[in-house]
């Protein structure tokens, strides 16, 4: 008889009741990788003792780091991973290896490689937020040599070209946001990524991607990264549809198509991916894996995002952040990437500003590692909209199971009494164990009490998670 766990959530106090239910030999597919990151671990000199939080980075099991404004961050130092960078005089030629600058990108990009994570490399540039004046986003004086310039950065760190490594990195992404502050044929304010047309934009990128895949068959090539609406807008941007039909019209193949939105509503991530899985395979992008690959907790980008700020290093994030890969490994999304991993950068919210230790976002993404960990999902379900479960298990059964109360109302402050029993009459041991993030505590074991019929009980505050182990 196939075992059934049931977890029974009652609302304290009140007669309402919820019922969460996971079938552990009703198998649905691979846990996702819904937990992976932009950017990665603080990097110190040799003579520090100091070591930075790269023993967390291998812990959370992130297993791909994006170094998108990685010359953002001090500790990697600004000469990193942007073309302009590597590749500082465009006058000079690309065949030749005298002609980039590699020394800290490949520093920065050997600490996440040592760290037993792989690099997403993005291709293109970091944002330029300064008014006036822009330097390094406008659209390539030849396009080709772009191309050119960025097949040797590849050739760099898979086949050991100029002093190089070889890394074996899959996926490589071109540009960043071309579409942020573009409303349909004008800009809303300085660009901050492209300070081009689409339509030079359309013909950057298939030149890219066809010389980039004519080079490397066998790699992951795509992007470019496309930025989403502000918070609460459930419809994605025009520019996403534009893009692909037109890349369809040209024969542009691709790999993946990555996309970004900033959301205090979780739910919105599950639209956008319906919509972009929906639009990839309108234009013939069947095969095409969709990437979320820039998110994060923001409510409003205007009066709201101070509150923004404050949240995202907050109990609230560390529940959203849970929700979020939770409604994800449920849609088209192939893969999630936290917006921004970097130590004492605003958006943050995984280490203390000072210290460098892990708060609650961090535990989030830990915890998910650990269902990745044990790679296959099954079948889970709850009736109560802020409660939600993920439930994996490996080959020889030990189980993981993620629930969380992701609450969008402040207001709400009761607490919801949680009975975990094995529905099939099997009853839990001094096996299990329960590890509890909340308002009070980051990761701490519960102190859970087996009752008499083999039941646990729990209880979940507004903006919670809890990862069972058994």
């Amino acid at each position: 008889m196939k075992k059934i766990l049931t977890l029974a959530l009652l609302l304290s106090g009140i007669s309402l009741s919820a019922q969460v239910t996971v079938s552990p030999e009703t198998t649905i597919g691979p846990i996702k990788r819904m937990n992976a990151v932009n950017n990665g671990p603080r990097i110190n000199n040799a003579e520090q003792v100091y070591t930075g939080t790269t023993g967390y980075f291998r812990a959370a099991n992130v297993g791909y780091s994006r170094n998108h404004d990685a010359a953002g961050y001090s500790a990697y130092g600004e000469h990193v991973v942007d073309i302009s960078i590597i590749f500082p005089d465009f006058s000079k030629n690309p065949n030749k290896p005298e002609s980039y600058d590699f020394t800290l990108t490949d520093r920065y990009v050997k600490s996440i490689q040592d760290a037993g994570v792989e690099v997403f490399f993005r291709l293109g540039q970091s944002i330029e937020n300064q008014p006036l004046k822009k330097y390094n986003i406008y659209p390539p004086k030849d396009n080709k040599k772009w191309a050119q310039v960025a097949e040797h950065i590849i050739r760099h760190y898979n086949e050991g070209w100029a002093d190089g490594f070889h890394y074996g990195i899959k996926y490589w992404e071109i540009w960043n946001e071309p579409n942020l502050e573009w409303d349909n044929d004008k800009w809303k304010v300085d660009p901050r990524c492209w300070a081009g047309s689409p339509e030079e934009f359309y013909d950057f990128f298939e030149v890219a991607v066809k010389h980039l895949k004519g080079c490397f068959p066998d790699l992951l090539i795509g992007g470019p990264a496309m930025s989403g609406t502000d918070p609460g807008v459930r419809t994605i941007p025009v520019w996403y549809e534009l893009l692909l039909s037109e890349m369809k019209r040209r024969q542009v193949p691709l790999d993946f198509f990555a996309w970004h939105i900033y959301e205090s509503d979780p739910t919105i991530y599950a639209d956008y991916a319906y919509q972009v899985r929906a639009l990839l395979d309108k234009y013939g992008y069947d095969k095409t894996e969709s990437f979320l690959n820039e998110w994060n907790y923001i409510k409003s980008w205007t009066d709201d995002y101070p509150y923004s700020a404050r949240t995202m290093s907050s109990p609230k994030a560390g529940a959203f952040v849970c929700a979020a890969m939770q409604i994800c490994q449920e849609t088209p999304t192939d893969m999630l990437m936290y917006y921004v991993w970097t130590p004492g950068t605003r958006f943050n919210g995984l280490f203390d500003q000072l210290s460098d230790t892990p708060i609650w976002s961090y535990w989030a993404i830990y915890a998910w590692g650990k269902l990745k960990t044990l790679g296959t999902q099954v079948k889970a379900g709850c009736d109560i909209p802020d409660v939600r479960v993920t439930a994996a298990r490996n080959a020889e059964g030990r189980l993981g199971i993620l629930v969380s109360r992701y609450v969008m109302d402040d207001n709400i402050t009761a607490v919801k009494d949680v009975v975990v029993k094995l529905a099939d009459g099997s009853k839990f041991d001094e096996r299990v164990r329960c590890h509890i993030t909340d308002p009070f505590s980051m990761y701490t074991e519960y102190p859970v009490a087996l009752q008499p019929d083999g039941t646990l009980l729990l209880a979940l505050e507004p903006d919670s998670f809890v990862y069972i182990e058994y």
